[in-house]
């Protein structure tokens, strides 16, 4: 059976009006040099609407499988006969939903000439879509799409990025009140199916306990004993918890950088939501002025800046990293490619001025270049190699691991 694949008026309005160039061009660019290549990340941060404007590049040559469907999910147990006729462009939706499908497709993927490419979109990282099955190396690309970036709804719409998050529904919802209502119930949709799908075995209250336990952890350093304690359980527990949130795009482990210098470092790994408005869904913030009176206002800031700068900058997350050391220096990001070295430190005022914190990173780390970013209006020069840089302006980063 072969299904067609159909570029529906909705995603193709929230294509145009958004605009995602630079994604399509760079899956554009991985279907020409791979076989097969997948794009991951969080359920309804845009996927679908990219793999659709790229079929519609194939025509009648493109074919969708959905496996939130029952009708797909059953027909694809035995993929061989249904994958292996199709030519041209072959998109399976979900795939993690469905990890016994990787083993078949490496033969597949071996076949020469190419007969068809595939484009496997997933909710959840290779490891935990394909649950050890096949790893597909060498033959597939992963290419990870995170929310919306400035660069894609204009930097002067800032403030309603960082209020509502990146998730396209939520940017583009009528009022503050309804992308919050999108952002409640999709909450709601992953606890109960998402999740549990890859077979965490906890209660949704549960579960939502933990992430709402996290949204007030944001931006600080994991501690894995404080949560044992708190759901009375055992540390490995609560990590495998953390490693699942991690795994579907929930949050991210800013992992930290071990230099070689002479000082000690701290080795443990920050956590933040990824999206920033999830974290004020969880936390129950609607606006802006409910947020600028929250503690967390900092912290919110902090982790939204962080998202940004690794989205402008183009940084891999194996590339991305906080600093600190026992005795109190830290810096927020660090991004690292080769012997490029970028620091990120950022703060939530108008008014910046250069820390003894960043003068230390600039020296132990030998940091090419360290901004500061902030709330205000203007970009200056501070010190030699440290620029202040107002959060409008992070498209600065662009290109600065190259």
């Amino acid at each position: 059976m072969q299904i067609r694949f159909c570029m529906t008026n909705l995603h193709g309005m929230l294509l145009g009006m958004l605009g995602r160039p630079r994604h399509l061009a760079d899956i554009r660019r991985l279907l020409r040099n791979f076989q097969a290549v997948a794009i991951l990340g969080a359920r309804q941060v845009g996927k679908t609407t990219l793999a659709q404007a790229v079929a519609a590049e194939f025509g009648k040559r493109a074919r969708l499988f959905d496996l939130e469907t029952d009708r797909d999910l059953r027909l694809l147990q035995d993929p061989e006969p249904v994958l292996a006729p199709l030519r041209g462009l072959v998109v399976i939706d979900e795939v993690q939903r469905l990890p016994s499908l990787f083993p078949p497709l490496r033969p597949l993927l071996d076949r020469r000439p190419i007969p068809a490419r595939f484009l496997l979109l997933g909710s959840a990282s290779p490891s935990v879509a394909t649950r050890g099955t096949e790893s597909l190396a060498g033959r597939i690309a992963y290419y990870e799409l995170d929310g919306l970036g400035l660069d894609e709804v204009s930097a002067d719409r800032w403030q309603r990025l960082w209020l509502r998050g990146g998730f396209p529904r939520s940017f583009t919802a009528k009022s503050d009140v309804s992308s919050m209502e999108w952002r409640r119930a999709f909450v709601q949709t992953y606890l109960e199916r998402d999740v549990l799908d890859v077979g965490l075995r906890m209660p949704p209250a549960e579960l939502r306990r933990f992430w709402q336990m996290l949204a007030h952890w944001h931006g600080q350093r994991w501690n894995a004993s404080e949560f044992a304690r708190a759901f009375g359980t055992s540390e490995a527990t609560v990590r495998r918890w953390l490693e699942t949130l991690e795994g579907f795009y929930a949050i991210r482990l800013l992992r930290p950088w071990h230099a070689s210098i002479a000082k000690r470092q701290v080795k443990s790994p920050k956590v933040y939501l990824r999206d920033s408005g999830m974290l004020h869904a969880l936390l129950g913030i609607t606006s802006h002025a409910e947020l600028r009176e929250r503690p967390q206002v900092g912290a919110s800031f902090e982790g939204f800046v962080v998202e940004q700068a690794i989205h402008a900058s183009g940084a891999l997350s194996h590339e991305a990293y906080h600093w600190a050391t026992p005795q109190g220096a830290e810096l927020d990001l660090l991004l690292v490619r080769g012997d490029r070295r970028i620091g990120i430190e950022v703060k939530c005022t108008e008014s910046p001025v250069v820390t003894r914190s960043m003068e230390i990173a600039m020296k132990d780390l030998r940091l090419k270049k360290l901004w500061l970013v902030h709330r205000g209006d203007m970009r200056f020069t501070m010190r030699p190699g440290i620029e202040a840089l107002p959060v409008a302006e992070l498209d600065a980063l662009r290109g600065a691991l190259d």
